[in-house]
């Protein structure tokens, strides 16, 4: 394979940054099938706001016979010449946290549909172990009549992706990649290993780095869960619990978690693959799940806090008018898919509240496609009976509080994001 040709499918908050990586380097193909999507990356736009216009222009070209640079396309037809394939669709859950593997099957199907002798596929999706040679493996073999591991072969390099940090892109994080023999993972290894400036780790199967995929964030779910019910606890003491934790983390070893709403599509996701899978197994992973319940719990609780406070400052909480800031999954990002400030606004709204969402991050249209919610990109002029700080977006900072509320108002701070002064609880 002498030279290399990449197929990235799926342009979202993973597949867009590490096509424009590779694109540096090596003829890339980028593919999804979201018309609109491409049409505003062949501008140079990204709405995710994950790559910068100026940086993504730096590696466009218009044409398909490129020896460098980032074609985007709709068609199957572009893709047929690869000989890498990197899939990086998203992988939600079901309305009962099943794992949906629909999208990665999709993908699967298309690829088996161009997949040649010699050529390389790669999932970066995050899944249960197994899922890359049990669900999609198969599906590759059956549409292209080639043999696994004689004809084509696999990888597997989860994604590592942090939406919104511009500070730890995808180049400066540390990939765990692998492959399905020791030949392809020395392969997959090394093509990573040319863009990624912070250095590859290669797994001793594909298993193992699937599975590293979702432990880790399935660890920062149980660690978020036991500081949410640490703050739980410490309300009822009424002891604040964003001194608790700094002195606490004066200790050298004690981790640094914080306290809040768990959305999006990693935390809030990964730890049910893992949990479907060991079900299978016959056992039932009872701390991950219990870290679930509890962050599951959260804006619900934050709503009722919210409610809590306001009676006990005489705040009529029927037809109260309440603003949210901030409806995405988190800070500085205008992702909103399994954002968990939804709850805080759907448990308001069933407390008789009218609440006023407004952020200047998140896409209305988006947010009216997902939740059937009305939000604002600016600040609504007008005051209100509480003001609830949901995401701790930078365009907050300037936010004068006073100027927002009633003469008897309330302010509860989820993420201890505003001067304590003007706050009058947080979580």
């Amino acid at each position: 394979m002498s030279k290399i040709k990449i197929t990235i499918i799926g342009l979202g908050y993973v597949g867009l940054p590490l096509a424009r990586l590779f694109a540096t380097k090596y003829a890339v193909v980028g593919f999804d099938i979201n018309e609109n999507r491409v049409a505003d990356l062949k501008t140079g736009v990204d709405a995710t706001l994950e790559v910068e216009e100026d940086v993504l222009k730096e590696v466009l070209v218009d044409n398909n016979n490129h020896e460098k640079g980032l074609f985007f396309t709709t068609s199957k037809e572009d893709i047929k010449d690869s000989n890498y394939y990197i899939v990086t669709v998203p992988t939600p859950v079901d309305k009962n946290n099943r794992p949906v593997l629909t999208p990665l099957i999709k993908a699967s199907e298309l690829i088996g549909g161009v997949l040649k002798k010699d050529d390389i596929v790669i999932y970066e999706s995050t899944v249960y172990p197994g899922a890359t040679e049990e669900d999609c493996i198969p599906v590759l073999e059956n549409i292209s009549s080639l043999e696994f591991n004689k004809d084509f072969f696999a990888g597997y390099s989860p994604e590592r992706i942090n939406p919104g940090d511009k500070k730890h892109t995808v180049d400066k994080i540390l990939k765990v990649t692998s492959g399905s023999n020791k030949e392809t993972g020395i392969k997959v290894d090394k093509l990573y290993n040319s863009v990624i400036t912070a250095g590859t780790h290669l797994a001793s199967s594909i298993k193992v780095a699937e599975a590293a995929k979702v432990i880790e964030n399935s660890q920062r779910d149980i660690n978020i869960a036991f500081v949410n019910e640490l703050a739980k606890i410490f309300n009822l003491m009424d002891i604040n619990t964003q001194d608790v934790l700094a002195a606490a983390g004066t200790k050298w070893n004690f981790l640094p978690f914080k306290p809040g709403l768990v959305g999006g599509h990693c935390i809030g996701v990964d730890p049910y693959y893992l949990a479907q899978k060991a079900q299978e197994f016959g056992y039932h992973p009872e701390i991950i799940l219990s870290g679930r319940r509890v962050n599951d719990s959260m804006g619900k609780y934050v709503a009722s806090e919210v409610a809590k406070l306001m009676i006990k400052e005489g705040v009529e909480v029927k037809d109260a008018a309440v603003l949210v800031l901030g409806i995405t999954f988190k800070e500085n990002c205008p992702d909103v898919r399994n954002t968990k400030a939804v709850d805080v606004v759907n448990e308001l709204v069933d407390f008789g509240t009218n609440v006023t969402i407004f952020d200047p991050c998140a896409d209305p249209a988006q947010v009216k496609k997902e939740y059937n919610l009305e939000s604002q990109t600016t600040l609504p002029n007008k005051k209100f009976d509480a003001i609830v700080l949901t995401v701790s977006h930078e365009e907050y900072k300037t936010i004068n509080l006073n100027s927002l509320k009633n003469e008897k108002a309330v302010v509860y701070d989820v993420k201890n994001f505003f001067d304590s002064k003007v706050v009058d609880k947080s979580l």
